[in-house]
């Protein structure tokens, strides 16, 4: 596919609802008792693959176009699939499901298309193995297909985090509502809340301090009535075309702007982008978010922050490539378990249109500024993989031709039409 070359972006778009609040209102949607009404859910691939998974467990879920209504009837309510569940490229619905179904009176298989089966699931499985779960992967290894004998008794525990992961925090979050006891997580880095927050808005009970997060269980959750803000990750494609492309300006709306999600806005600011917050919106946590191109100067981005912008980290050096001066990002090994090993797909695609990327063990050294040009590139089927390099293309007026484009509807699905229409004369 020849991806839209060099052109300013000026306008006004609405980005796709939060990939992450998707996933998890079905979740607890299907998990709690009572009605639960989602409106602006994300209607891509992954999230339509968590909602197939659970219809296949019985839960009974209508979905008019405009808002997706789940009748949940508890974890106790979920019924024996009789097929195995394929989760596609979705690594957040294995990973949460792992932790939701193992007290659930029947064996449940989970696999995925062949990029999700080479990612490793034993930073999930040896927790819930230490509270009881009875969860095994192919062949005894830790790689997809995961089967879940289901019926174990679980139990608390104290976990101290080895990695800053919310897939596998969550994952014990949702045991720990089923167990025994009060379950103590001790983050490494605090790491996005999503889970968290929506057991609150469900009428769970959990309690954080700090780095400590404490849930006694078990508990029953009651349905609610969701609206999913706009996704900050989604956003981040057009927050950086805006800040490097010339003469761009873009307002983005109902982004949300939850604090564990906002590290993107941080970095954008210490690398000296003209961004700015209007119509905020507390409650929901979300507002619009202006930005235009803006002179940009390299940082070091490390340590707490990065749990924040995981999944920005691929564009974000793509700025790092036009600003003035090294940018250097560290600590972020997690990169390496996604889609792709991000860290070399970053580094690999974008040096093929000219940037000079040095990739390191936990994360990238981005020496800028450099001048794009055209090339043949590829998303790998990786959704941010391929956004960035549409971005990239922006760049330059030379053809840059992408293959692999459909992975982008995994998690925005009308990402090229926002592009034209930004870009349109």
């Amino acid at each position: 596919m020849q991806l839209i070359s060099k052109s300013p972006l000026k306008g006004v778009i609405e980005v796709p609802a939060d990939k992450s609040i998707s996933h998890r209102s079905i979740m607890f949607g299907a998990l709690a008792h009572g009605t639960t009404t989602i409106k602006n859910f994300l209607r891509g691939e992954d999230c339509f693959n968590t909602m197939h998974a659970f219809q296949a467990l019985g839960v009974e879920m209508q979905d008019d176009g405009e808002v997706i209504t789940i009748q949940g009837k508890g974890i106790e309510g979920l019924e024996a699939a009789n097929h195995a569940l394929d989760v596609g490229n979705s690594g957040t619905t294995i990973r949460l499901m792992m932790g939701m179904l193992n007290t659930c009176p029947f064996q449940t298989i989970l696999y995925g298309d062949d990029s999700l089966s080479l990612r490793p699931m034993n930073r999930v499985m040896l927790p819930l193995q230490k509270m009881g779960a009875k969860i095994t992967g192919n062949q005894e290894t830790e790689f997809p297909p995961i089967t879940i004998a289901g019926s174990s008794n679980l139990q608390s525990m104290t976990y101290e985090m080895p990695v800053a992961s919310a897939q596998v925090k969550s994952a014990i979050l949702f045991a720990a509502l089923q167990a025994q006891g009060t379950t103590t997580i001790i983050e490494k880095e605090a790491s996005r809340n999503h889970t968290e927050e929506m057991i609150r808005q469900f009428g769970g009970e959990i309690h954080q301090n700090g780095k400590e997060i404490k849930l006694t269980g078990p508990q029953k959750l009651t349905g609610q009535a969701i609206t999913v803000p706009g996704d900050i990750s989604s956003a981040a494609f057009f927050l950086a075309a805006g800040a490097v492309v010339p003469e761009s300006q873009i307002t983005l709306t109902n982004v949300g702007i939850n604090p564990t999600r906002t590290g993107i806005l941080k970095v954008l600011e210490q690398m000296g982008a003209q961004v700015r917050l209007d119509n905020i919106d507390e409650k929901n946590q979300a507002a619009d978010i202006q930005i235009e191109t803006s002179k940009l100067k390299g940082i070091v981005i490390g340590g707490d922050i990065i749990p924040t912008l995981i999944d920005e980290l691929p564009v974000i050096a793509l700025l790092a490539t036009q600003a003035e001066g090294t940018t250097i990002i560290k600590d972020a090994e997690e990169l390496k378990v996604k889609e792709t090993n991000r860290i070399d797909a970053t580094c690999e695609q974008l040096n093929k249109l000219g940037a000079n990327i040095e990739a390191t063990a936990d994360g990238l050294i981005i020496h800028g500024p450099t001048a794009l040009h055209g090339g043949a590139v590829s998303s790998l089927g990786d959704h941010r993989i391929g956004m960035m390099l549409q971005v990239a293309a922006l760049l330059t007026k030379e053809v840059v031709t992408l293959e692999k484009p459909e992975a982008i509807a995994i998690s925005y699905p009308r990402f090229f039409e926002d592009v034209e229409h930004l870009t349109a004369r």
